[in-house]
């Protein structure tokens, strides 16, 4: 006699995979298109219909996965100064070379914020609101602390090498190359207008980052160093810093003597 006994049939799994890969691409697309939105209408003029309309998403879905428009903003925020951090971390830096290494930070930053539009614009609408969003980011100043711990690394191998100055603070240095190309980015059409310059020329620029990473060099440059660079014959220290900088910057440097 046939055993009558059925023989219940393995459950199908779950596709939970595909349901996160495709979640995690909603949200990714909300994020993109909220950045694009926020850049061009400012956090006002973004309103969230514009945003879901922009992603082919839904009103719903933005609440949903950010909680509120203000949510969303914040992550907006987040996520650029995350992709500068992570930028900044793929750039092969050696300091135990620190006039190189800051050199190469300072190239980087000034290329970043050209290169990023969106990004000085993003920030120059959240400092109209006053950093009012920002401030209850849980991540934001863990990205501001990696990018002073780099330069405080190659300021602290410049100094044990005698380049450096030795009183240096880290956040001063990120502080003044932050400043310059910031300021240059966010000012280039009125600074066109009103210098009656091309400030985005390709030239404009070259001169502009050679200047700024001179500067820069010639601050945190040792004491004992600048005396001896304005004297004739140089001294030792002279030579060993001449010959740590990028030979475009002797070049500068010889050009002048």
């Amino acid at each position: 006699m046939a055993d009558s006994r059925s023989v219940s049939k393995p459950k199908p799994q779950r596709r939970t995979g595909v349901r996160e890969a495709a979640a995690q691409a909603t949200r990714d697309s909300i994020l993109k298109a909220a950045t694009k939105v926020f850049a061009k209408y400012g956090y006002d003029g973004g309103s969230v219909e514009k945003i879901s309309k922009a992603a082919k998403s839904y009103d719903r879905m933005i609440y949903y996965y950010f909680g509120s428009k203000e949510g969303l903003f914040i992550a907006v925020l987040e996520g650029i100064y995350q992709r500068m951090d992570d930028a900044e971390a793929a750039i092969a830096l050696d300091a135990s070379r620190p006039v190189e290494a800051l050199t190469e930070v300072i190239r980087f930053v000034l290329g970043y914020y050209r290169k990023n539009p969106e990004f000085v614009t993003l920030l120059n609408t959240e400092n109209l609101h006053k950093g009012r969003h920002i401030s209850k980011s849980l991540r934001a100043r863990e990205y501001s602390s990696r990018a002073v711990a780099i330069i405080a690394e190659i300021l602290a191998s410049g100094a044990a090498q005698g380049l450096f100055r030795t009183d240096l603070v880290a956040r001063d240095i990120y502080l003044l190359i932050a400043s310059t190309g910031y300021f240059y980015t966010s000012n280039r059409h009125t600074l066109t207008a009103f210098l009656g310059e091309p400030m985005e020329s390709p030239e404009a620029i070259r001169h502009w980052e050679d200047f700024v990473i001179e500067t820069l060099l010639r601050t945190v440059r040792a004491d004992d160093i600048q005396e001896q660079d304005n004297t004739t014959p140089p001294h030792e220290d002279t030579t060993k810093w001449q010959k740590s900088q990028p030979a475009q910057s002797r070049a500068r440097s010889s050009s002048r003597t």
